[in-house]
């Protein structure tokens, strides 16, 4: 192969402006070709390798390495030939992961990033897309739960060292979902790992919300015939009912609910009961069945005994158009996905010992047994140590964000993790290396009807680099035929990122307990005609029988 990284040498070392530092461009010290050597069974066990290495064009030119750490932890990592600029970002997947996914979001239009200016790194956490029973292997179990994420970091910065001549001088993680949890995770377990990590709606209760937040939605939303009882048709109909009584708390009619944990939706406003006798159930109002699972599935899963929650608490009010598709069915006859989902955990991860082939949601019972049952594997699986300490003493720095209209992770549980960490460490020094951002109208991880198009990765840089906390970042909301504005280049195939659309309507968002509220003049599209407010309720705690999760605890291996 040619030799191209003696010709980009040659040339003047241009500096990455933009957030964080004025890094010097780094060039390459040997051919892309040579990584095919670098030896990973140090760092994976023996057999770990690098599989295959290439030079690719995505958008820049990139030196792209696929690697195996043993048992079955494959990764890819993708190293700028021209541009990097000394920092190396490794991004989260989600769901059960099970295929290296290289798209990141929360960083629409970072500048640094847009401009291939970052090494960029992803596994797939031990097993391919299609293995449902992974968990039936101890290893692959932990390679899932902490591993996977890791091995990866220790082997694309030994990568990065062998290609550049030079460790990176900063590092990230920036994840969503199940990669939220992984970022939590890194931040809990590997403190030393990354200087700035960034979690999106991340599923830090990882095994109560499998098992009994998918479930308790399952099941409460068919009936006895195993038909569903709302379906995507009374969305709408609900979504509006919770808007006319909470969507003008935050002094503004804009769809969107700022304070969702205080809207108090009584749904028997929507009763057939109470109104005319030429309303038809299921279109125009709600049956009384219809009326108690609307309740069930805001309340969250309940023990079956007390009535107390099982889990921090269910989708809150104004999440209700994001339903479709997850626990109501878009038509008659589609796919339960929360059943599908709890399903999946339940037979081969949520518990020591699997439970028979044969198990159903019909077996799955809502008590305070199941809940014990289930908190055997929380040390494995769960990130909700608040005990950050050491992450704190390392200089780390930590954003998490969550989507008030998230239907399948609860905000409540980033709203508890938050409060854990004050409670743990103290709110003084909580302030030092935290922050969290919730965003009025967000589904999980994107979409909405809120603006959901947002940097998180820039001020993150200007923390870690420069010492400047964040405070208000600016949202976006992307529309149908839209323009990029921001984003100059983008990586295709493989690599996604996000854009920001010129003409899209932008908010401010700030650290919670404050929100943006509209100043009551100039264009309501525009971020700087809000200000800044404090939340008029602000809980301490969410009470729940499993909530001594949430207090510091050791790791299981």
């Amino acid at each position: 192969m040619f030799n191209t990284s003696i010709l980009y040498a040659q040339a003047a070392a241009p500096v990455i402006s933009g957030p964080g530092r004025a890094l010097t461009v780094v060039t390459p010290v040997t051919d892309c070709a040579e990584l095919a050597d670098v030896d990973l069974s140090s760092i994976g066990g023996a057999g770990s390798k690098v599989m295959s290495v290439r030079e690719v064009v995505k958008g820049d030119v990139f030196c792209e390495v696929k690697g195996l750490l043993k048992p079955s932890i494959n990764f890819t990592v993708l190293l700028p030939i021209n541009n990097w600029g000394q920092r190396y970002l490794q991004v989260g997947c989600g769901g059960l992961c099970g295929r290296v996914q290289l798209q990141l979001d929360g960083a629409a239009g970072c500048t640094p990033l847009n401009n291939s200016g970052f090494v960029i790194a992803a596994t797939d956490m031990g097993h391919v897309t299609g293995e449902a029973d992974f968990g039936k292997d101890p290893q692959k179990r932990r390679d899932f739960a902490y591993r996977s994420v890791h091995l990866t970091s220790v082997a694309t910065k030994k990568l990065i060292s062998a290609y550049y001549g030079r460790p990176a001088t900063y590092s990230y993680f920036s994840g969503c979902s199940d990669g939220g949890r992984e970022a939590m995770v890194e931040a809990q377990r590997y403190p030393n790992d990354f200087n700035g990590i960034i979690a999106g709606a991340p599923v830090t209760t990882f095994q109560v919300h499998k098992a009994l937040d998918h479930g308790w939605n399952a099941v409460s939303n068919t009936d006895a015939s195993g038909n569903a009882i709302i379906t995507a048709r009374q969305l709408p109909m609900i979504h509006q009912a919770v808007l006319e009584q909470c969507d003008a708390e935050d002094g503004q009619k804009d769809g969107l609910i700022s304070d969702p944990q205080n809207c108090h939706f009584d749904p028997s406003v929507l009763s057939c009961a109470d109104l005319s006798a030429d309303n038809i159930a299921g279109l125009d109002c709600l049956s009384e069945e219809q009326i108690s699972t609307l309740r069930k599935i805001y309340a969250g899963p309940r023990d079956s005994n007390s009535g107390l929650r099982l889990t921090p608490g269910g989708p809150l009010p104004g999440s209700e158009l994001a339903w479709a598709g997850l626990f109501v069915p878009k038509k008659t006859g589609d796919l339960n996905f929360s059943q599908a989902v709890a399903l999946s955990t339940l037979k081969y991860l949520n518990f020591v010992k699997n439970p028979p082939a044969s198990y159903s949601l019909k077996d799955l019972k809502f008590n305070q047994q199941t809940l014990t049952d289930l908190t055997r594997l929380h040390p494995l699986f769960d990130a909700t140590n608040p005990n950050l300490q050491p992450f704190y003493a390392a200089g780390g720095k930590l954003i998490i964000w969550h989507g008030w209209a998230d239907p399948s992770i609860s905000p409540l549980n980033s709203l508890a993790y938050h409060q854990a960490l004050a409670q743990t460490m103290g709110a003084i020094t909580r302030e030092k290396f935290e922050r969290l951002y919730m965003l009025p109208g967000v589904y999980h991880c994107s979409t909405g009807e809120g603006p959901s198009q947002v940097d998180f990765l820039s001020p993150m840089l200007d923390w870690v680099e420069l010492g400047k906390a964040p405070d208000s970042v600016v949202s976006y909301q992307v529309e149908p035929g839209q323009k990029s504005k921001l984003v100059t280049k983008v990586l295709q195939g493989d690599m996604k990122l996000e854009y920001v659309a010129d003409g899209a309507a932008s908010r401010p968002l700030y650290p919670y307990p404050d929100y943006a509220v509209y100043r009551g003049k100039g264009d309501v599209r525009k971020a700087e005609n809000y200000m800044r407010k404090r939340l008029a309720n602000v809980p301490q705690n969410y009470p729940w029988l499993g909530e001594g999760m949430f207090k510091p605890y050791t790791f299981a291996d």
